[in-house]
């Protein structure tokens, strides 16, 4: 099982970015996903999971209105739109398969001036 996420980076506040995670190694289309992230000194947090074909989709409330969570099941991969990023959104972000209980490998999202 493999899970890549990429799209990070640092960006300015009101700003935007889309992270993507390219899966493989288990049968996609049949696995709910979600993005997790984790700030320096809190504890990880669900920001938001979509069904195994996309029908259903669930946010935390601080990003609802700003980030829209996505899935091609032809390619294999669960995307992450985040606009109008602010300061506190800044962590590592992580993709998470449930089916197969695995974790992508994280990565960094900046929002700074």
């Amino acid at each position: 099982v493999q899970l890549v996420e990429s799209g990070g980076g640092l960006v300015q506040p009101g700003g935007s970015l889309r992270l993507s995670c390219a899966a493989s190694g288990f049968t996609f289309s049949n696995s709910a996903m979600s993005w997790y992230r984790q700030a320096p000194g809190k504890e990880r947090e669900l920001v938001a999971a979509i069904s195994s074909a996309g029908g259903s989709r669930n946010y935390v409330d601080s990003v609802k209105g700003r980030f829209t969570i996505s899935r091609d099941n032809a390619k294999n991969t669960v995307y992450l739109q985040m606009n109008s990023l602010k300061p506190e959104d800044t962590a590592v972000y992580y993709c998470y398969a449930q089916r197969v209980y695995y974790w992508g490998q994280g990565i960094q999202v900046t929002v700074s001036s």
